[in-house]
């Protein structure tokens, strides 16, 4: 891996970590509960907590209660929980579409400063070729040298019919 390789990854790393520091506090909150929520001890604590609640409501744990014999409160609990729990996973959805479409932006700029470098390069080619009276035979070589209009590349993708069932 190259040194300027390393530097981009520090970078890019640090970013992200002063991006996460500086983030809202309720953004921060909801990063943290649908992380919480997307792992096992969360399973595993629904688990034995809904499972306890069921088995005492069941009459199944001598000498405990039945204190929702019907389980409509569990239902209530539960779909509560459901509701706020989307909701997080929802803002956490967002934040991250958000960050995908701001990495995609980086790209396509990237992409197209690429792009534009290339296409300078080639012409710089042809001028030396040229120069030296060296005949260039790569018939696609004339489009190489010219730039890319963005505009014009996404008005063809949106005429192309979308493939796919």
């Amino acid at each position: 891996m190259t040194g300027t390789l390393r530097e981009n990854i520090a970078a890019l790393s640090e970013r992200r970590r002063r991006e996460a520091r500086e983030a809202p506090l309720g953004d921060r909150v909801a990063d943290a509960i649908t992380g919480f929520v997307g792992s096992m001890r969360f399973v595993l604590l629904h688990l034995l907590l809904y499972g306890a609640w069921i088995l005492v409501n069941l009459g199944w744990v001598p000498g405990a209660a039945r204190f929702d014999p019907s389980f409509v409160v569990l239902a209530m609990v539960a779909s509560v929980e459901a509701i706020f729990l989307s909701t997080f996973v929802l803002i956490s959805q967002n934040r991250m579409a958000a960050a995908a479409d701001r990495r995609a932006d980086l790209d396509l700029h990237i992409n197209l400063l690429a792009e534009h470098e290339l296409t300078r390069l080639a012409r710089l080619v042809d001028r030396i070729a040229a120069r030296l009276d060296v005949a260039v035979d790569d018939p696609g070589f004339d489009e190489i040298k010219r730039n890319v209009e963005p505009e014009q590349v996404l008005d063809a993708l949106d005429k192309t019919p979308a493939s796919g069932g």
